[in-house]
């Protein structure tokens, strides 16, 4: 999650555990999980492949 933010993600809230965020270059994410909790592998590569999407 702070990887997003250091990128320039807003987290807009959530429902639940849930949290979105949405990047100035309409780049969209959605992650489960609590704040807290530990990113599991796919979160991790998602996260890196959405940061990419916002440097194109």
């Amino acid at each position: 999650m702070k990887e997003l933010e250091r990128a320039g993600f807003v987290d807009r809230g959530g429902k639940g555990s849930h949290r979105n965020y949405m990047h100035s270059s309409d780049v969209i994410l959605t992650l489960s999980g609590h704040p807290g909790d530990d990113a599991k592998p796919y979160q991790i590569k998602l996260v890196k492949e959405k940061i990419k999407e916002t440097l194109t």
